[in-house]
């Protein structure tokens, strides 16, 4: 198990790349979770915005 988690000796590149990995795909569904509440918030406003001005 010492010798599959010492990597031959990268260990620190090996588990620094997967580290980096991670973070940066935990990164990019955080931003996208807020681009995304951004436009519906958006649509909402247009919407809201598009049913106040029609007069029936």
């Amino acid at each position: 198990m010492i010798a599959f988690l010492s990597q031959g000796g990268y260990a620190f590149f090996v588990w620094g790349a997967y580290g980096m990995t991670l973070i940066l795909l935990v990164a990019e569904i955080l931003f996208l979770r807020y681009k995304r509440r951004t436009i519906l918030a958006r649509i909402g406003r247009l919407i809201r915005m598009r049913h106040s001005g029609v007069k029936q």
